[in-house]
């Protein structure tokens, strides 16, 4: 008996090896891999071969326009693909870690993904100043709007604009209010992450998979779990170096081609840190992340 011929459709839900695929013309699987080669990620085109009435076997991957993941020497960690953009979610309460934001927005320039923060209990004392911790990234391009995700009509205003027509990751560490800020967004959002929750015997909201919503007004949200590292093992030198726009002038002023902006005489970078052009925290994250890569490549 021949196979059935293969379907092709869109990722929507990942959860461990397991996928919900929305096939085109209609209808959707509930979908594995096999093998041990990295699967799909939500936001991917791929090729489906049906079994029974609602499985599937997920052949490939059709080709990516970008893919956004962080990575460390053991494993990786595939957020999604083909975005338009990034959310970033952020909180002045509990405070987040400028570490973990500046890595993300990294990770984010090698992709070549625009990325947007939203800071999340705008309503509380802290917000000043953590706006105010938010004011380099912000000279550098990044957006920065303040809001209180409970507030669900300043949600839509703020963000719907932004959204519409466009496939948007929303990111954020765990405590930050991604959840509420998406259940403004996509109202029947809470429903599907109570039912999955329920199907999994947790009793717990916390988002587990990552999953696809489709917006009001056109375009979609990518809902993912919350995170607490956030490696870039994956990235080159050059990747790592791109990550950081403000390097892009002083770089011409190197006195070598192959300058690692660490510890080389007439390095521009350094010198533009010298006369706080460039903010030594910045470097400092540039450092780090440089440092761990070299290492994570010895093992």
């Amino acid at each position: 008996m021949p196979e059935p011929a293969a379907l092709q459709g869109l990722v929507i839900a990942a959860h461990g090896r397991h996928y919900d695929v929305e096939i085109d013309g209609g209808g959707q699987r509930h979908c594995y891999t096999r093998g041990k080669k990295a699967g799909p990620a939500v936001g991917d085109r791929v090729r489906v071969r049906p079994e029974g009435r609602q499985e599937g076997v997920i052949l490939d991957i059709l080709p990516r326009r970008n893919l956004f993941y962080r990575s460390d020497a053991q494993r990786s960690k595939q957020f999604a693909a083909n975005i338009d953009q990034l959310l970033l979610v952020l909180a002045s309460d509990p405070g987040f870690s400028d570490d973990l934001t500046g890595r993300a927005l990294v990770a984010a320039a090698s992709a070549g993904v625009p990325a947007l923060i939203v800071l999340n209990k705008a309503d509380l004392p802290g917000a000043a100043a953590a706006r105010a911790r938010l004011a380099t990234v912000e000279s550098l391009g990044t957006p920065v709007i303040m809001l209180s995700a409970l507030d669900a009509a300043q949600v839509r205003a703020l963000l719907a604009p932004r959204l519409q027509g466009r496939l948007t990751l929303l990111l954020g560490q765990s405590g930050m209010g991604k959840s509420t800020l998406l259940n403004a967004l996509v109202p029947e959002a809470l429903a599907a992450t109570q039912a999955h929750s329920e199907a999994l015997g947790t009793g717990r909201h916390t988002t587990t998979r990552t999953q696809r919503y489709a917006l009001p007004g056109g375009g979609g949200l990518i809902d993912s779990p919350g995170f607490q590292a956030f490696g870039l093992q994956h990235l080159s030198a050059h990747d790592i170096e791109q990550g950081f726009p403000e390097f892009a002038g002083p770089i011409a002023e190197c006195r070598f081609y192959n300058c690692t902006h660490r510890h080389e005489p007439g390095c521009g970078v350094l010198a533009a840190v010298a006369r706080g052009e460039v903010r030594a925290e910045r470097h400092a994250l540039y450092m780090r992340i440089l440092a761990e890569n070299e290492a994570g490549k010895r093992y």
